[in-house]
């Protein structure tokens, strides 16, 4: 196992962490509370005798048995051997009270007296304001001083933008968690805001690094570029290794459910010890980006010329979000993060049709036409239509 050091920090992280979402369960929904707890144990601990060091879990993950789980199995000298970050259920937040009161219950629950990195979970702009508004640094900061948690972090879901104005407003910065992969250079932080919060001196902790594994599976004309190339890895593999050669990057959290998972995850992370990707490699990994952007249906590149949209309308995150669906043949997790993360006022059913970004497009986009298409596929479940061409303009 390769270690990096964690930010400006003398400690040193495991290249490879183990997330705590996508736990092994017994009735075979991914995130289900029902985790199997002997599978899951067994991966835990194998996981750490070969070298992971660095484990990551939250309030709500398997609606808040990850917590109580990762209780269970760190007990005594395991405990000590690894570094344990969780998370502030930031939306469930109404008071400055409420912070104490849920790292409270998540020291009870990880039975521990310290939480060695405390993340504000899931920030965009409007949590971000919250978080300024009920004044919860100050509460993390004692918290801090106390020895509840030994550093003060955050994850984040939003554009460059916000993530820059996070990283600038507060000097405390230990970490932060982005969602990162060869396919999200310019989306979210992308790779502007991993170089930014490196040079700032936090530690960069990826997660998402298979996009809920439409990398490791990827559609049948995108495993065949992969096929065909000399050397053969599998899809996971490309991607993990593609990461690892990426500056900046302290370690790559992996949610694996099966033993299967963690051992390619294993190998592939003693790989990267002595393998770096050649060009021709590199170029591989460009062309399979390619051939996944040319399967979107909708030709938005993210610009942001049409924003402001005078109804509140998020419209790059709701194509986005569209694009991924059809890209990576993925039915769940679009429409999950469509009901998750846009708010009511930022989604596609609230376009009202009035045209005005359709003049600001660049790319001749038919927005108005697009959105209510766009709602029937992520709000209502419906399939999408089969794409004639992409939709442009004339």
């Amino acid at each position: 196992m390769l270690y990096r050091k964690f930010g400006t920090s003398e400690w040193e992280v495991s290249i490879l962490g183990f997330g705590c979402m996508r736990l092994p369960t017994l009735d075979g929904i991914p995130i289900s509370e029902k985790i199997n707890v002997e599978e899951a144990r067994a991966m835990l601990l194998h996981a750490i005798e070969n070298g992971v060091n660095y484990l990551d879990t939250a309030y709500t993950y398997h609606n808040g048995r990850s917590e109580v789980f990762l209780g269970e199995v760190l007990g005594g000298s395991i405990r000590e051997s690894v570094r344990l970050a969780t998370k502030c259920p930031v939306w469930l937040v109404e008071k400055p009270e409420d912070f104490d009161r849920f790292l409270r219950e998540q020291l009870e629950r990880l039975r521990t007296d310290r939480i060695d990195y405390y993340l504000f979970h899931g920030l965009n702009r409007r949590r971000w304001e919250d978080i300024k508004r009920l004044d919860l640094l100050s509460r993390a900061e004692k918290a801090f001083r106390d020895g509840r948690i030994g550093g003060i972090g955050f994850s984040f879901h939003d554009d460059f933008q916000a993530f820059r104005e996070i990283v600038d407003g507060y000097d405390g910065w230990s970490m932060c968690q982005i969602q990162y992969n060869y396919m999200d250079v310019e989306n979210q932080a992308g790779t502007r805001g991993l170089q930014y919060a490196s040079e700032k001196g936090l530690a960069v902790v990826v997660m998402e690094p298979l996009l809920g594994g439409n990398l490791a599976h990827p559609p049948r004309e995108i495993a065949e570029v992969f096929e065909s190339f000399p050397v053969k890895r599998t899809p996971a593999e490309w991607a993990l290794l593609w990461l690892w050669e990426q500056p900046g990057i302290s370690t790559v959290l992996s949610g694996m459910s099966n033993m299967r998972q963690l051992e390619e995850n294993l190998r592939t992370a003693g790989l990267s010890a002595d393998h770096r990707l050649s060009e021709e490699e590199l170029r591989l990994i460009e062309e399979v980006r390619r051939r996944f952007k040319e399967r979107a249906a909708i030709p938005c590149t993210g610009c942001g010329y049409c924003k402001p949209c005078p109804n509140g309308v998020d419209i790059t995150e709701n194509f986005t979000l569209y694009n991924n669906l059809v890209m990576y043949d993925d039915q769940l997790t679009p429409r999950f993060r469509y009901h998750r993360f846009l708010p009511e006022g930022e989604r596609a059913s609230d376009c009202t049709g009035c045209g005005e970004c359709e003049e600001k497009c660049p790319q001749g986009i038919r927005i108005s036409e697009l959105m209510p298409e766009v709602h029937a596929v992520l709000g209502e479940g419906k399939p999408p239509r089969k794409q004639k061409s992409r939709e442009r303009g004339t």
